[in-house]
């Protein structure tokens, strides 16, 4: 098949274009193109690509669905949480598929007559690269001082100390964004992993901390509650008791390492990229038809 996508969330994209198939990604000024990923993809131009040029498209946002060449099949794929339950999405009525990352968030847009599907997220694996060597949290959080209270920027003082990695972390003393290999070694160096978001997507960043080997705590918040077992840390909407488990895992290495292994045995089956692509296989080529 021969896919055109913008390139909208840098991580998720990194798993879809693992498949086998030919990726179009506009890049200026359609799109950012590519943006220096070293993906087995196109950065092409739309003016390019046309009905036999393209098999199906997969949208992202709502502006794009006016870019799509005529003639070419679409799929939406909403990857954010709604702002309240009741929030009608924006394709409510439509008569196409969207696509939901989580099953909290098909639960919590209204999409009203819309067909919706969930397809879970895949994660190219990193390996086992966890040591926890270093007596310390972790967290990815893009843009905290901006999201604030959604993504829990202000619990992170409650887990110190505590390394803060993601786009505009410097303005809260982290560590600043880092390409994902670089991202991935400096984790897996950290003692154990901390997703405290109230209100969001299932970031992919617990995920792939998950498939490294890390141990997690968690606010048991959205899709979190499906995604993070107990026996691989600790989940719970009590700070105290997060708090708690996070210097437990710091206190002893043999207990973090234990339910790291746990972790990765879990992400691997839940969330490994073999499931994911095929199941995007299978709904591209029904809409194809």
């Amino acid at each position: 098949m021969r896919i055109l996508l913008w390139h909208v969330h840098g991580s998720w994209t990194h798993g879809f274009v693992q498949g086998g198939h030919e990726y179009l990604i506009p890049g200026p000024p359609d799109g950012i193109g590519l943006a220096g990923r070293p993906w087995r993809a196109s950065e092409v131009s739309l003016s390019e690509v046309d009905a036999a040029g393209a098999d199906i498209a997969v949208v992202q946002r709502v502006e794009e669905l006016s870019k799509v060449p005529v003639g070419v099949p679409v799929v939406y794929l909403e990857h954010n949480t709604p702002a309240a339950p009741a929030q009608e999405h924006p394709l409510a009525g439509w008569d196409g598929t969207i696509v939901h990352v989580t099953h909290f968030n098909d639960l919590m847009w209204d999409c009203g007559t819309t067909r919706t599907v969930v397809i879970e997220h895949g994660v190219v694996d990193p390996g086992p690269l966890y040591t926890g060597e270093l007596p310390h949290a972790a967290a990815v959080i893009n843009e905290p001082v901006r999201r604030g209270r959604i993504v829990g920027a202000d619990l992170l003082p409650r887990f110190d100390p505590i390394d803060v990695f993601g786009i505009g972390t410097e303005e809260i003393g982290g560590e600043g964004d880092h390409e994902l290999e670089a991202l991935h070694r400096e984790l897996a160096r950290r003692r154990v992993y901390v997703h405290p978001a109230r209100w969001t997507s299932l970031g992919l960043s617990l995920l792939e901390a998950m498939h490294i080997g890390m141990p997690v705590v968690a606010l048991a918040c959205t899709e979190a509650v499906r995604a993070v077992p107990d026996d691989v840390g600790a989940i719970s909407t009590d700070v105290e008791e997060l708090v708690s488990a996070v210097r437990e895992l710091i206190a002893d290495p043999a207990l973090a390492h234990e339910k790291g292994e746990r972790a990765r045995e879990f992400a691997l089956a839940r969330y490994g990229l073999e499931a994911f692509l095929r199941n995007w296989d299978v709904l591209m080529k029904e809409v194809i038809g």
